[in-house]
């Protein structure tokens, strides 16, 4: 029964917040009692060498893509919260690449509606940093704060996760590893691909990661990147 003047609305939304806040909980936990193994440690140090020297030899580009992004207007930078590993919220950094306020009008859409309506907010600077995925390049910063890694599952809004999670029970399992920014997810599909297509690559890196799958996966994306320098394309 409802007290006396209790909005029912804000019962309903408490509850839900309760729910959800149980949820990231349990799933935290499930990530942390994972089995940890040691070649985790071998790709961390990867991630802080190579990290370090990709924003000493890319300061020349990210100052121009600073630029880029300026004249365009404010902010610079993205940021938004994203989930990492075990579940902890961290703010991941990107160029911007739409309109100020985009994400609050984008909302919790999924799917095709929220790749039109992405489409649809995108800055001409923008268009182009995200064809060529120099976008991402401050994400570098992420990576040596410990909250990213260079290769893992895409990190992914804190909404999104929960939605996700009560559609795919096997969602969670991402939380195992820090996220990435880049995977093979990522260069095996296309954006069309459902989130449940793009999962099974995802688990596929978290069951067999290794030194060498990490830096086969780093070598195809630098190769992808240098392409789409050399022949940029629109982003779709």
């Amino acid at each position: 029964m409802n007290l006396i003047g209790a909005d029912p609305a804000t019962e309903a939304a408490d509850r839900r917040l309760a729910a959800e806040d149980s949820i990231v909980s349990r799933y935290a936990r499930m990530a942390h009692e994972f089995e940890k193994r040691p070649v985790d440690r071998a790709l961390r140090a990867l991630d802080l060498v190579i990290s370090a020297v990709a924003l000493a030899v890319a300061a020349p580009l990210l100052a121009l893509c600073a630029l880029a992004v300026r004249a365009s207007g404010r902010p610079v930078l993205y940021r938004g919260e994203r989930v990492g590993r075990a579940g902890r919220i961290f703010m991941m950094y990107k160029f911007r690449t739409l309109r100020p306020g985009a994400e609050q009008r984008l909302g919790r859409r999924l799917g095709g509606e929220l790749d039109q309506l992405t489409a649809s907010e995108m800055t001409r600077v923008g268009r182009r940093l995200r064809a060529a995925k120099l976008d991402e390049l401050p994400q570098l910063y992420n990576v040596l704060r410990g909250d990213m890694s260079l290769v893992g599952p895409r990190p992914i809004r804190p909404a999104f996760f929960l939605d996700l999670c009560y559609g795919i029970p096997a969602y969670w399992q991402r939380l195992v590893v820090r996220p990435g920014i880049t995977g093979l997810a990522q260069l095996r599909l296309s954006r069309e691909m459902t989130w449940a297509e793009k999962l099974v690559h995802d688990l596929e890196f978290i069951a067999d990661r290794s030194v060498r799958l990490y830096l086969t996966i780093l070598a195809q994306t630098l190769g992808l990147v240098l392409g789409r320098l050399a022949r940029p394309r629109p982003y779709v």
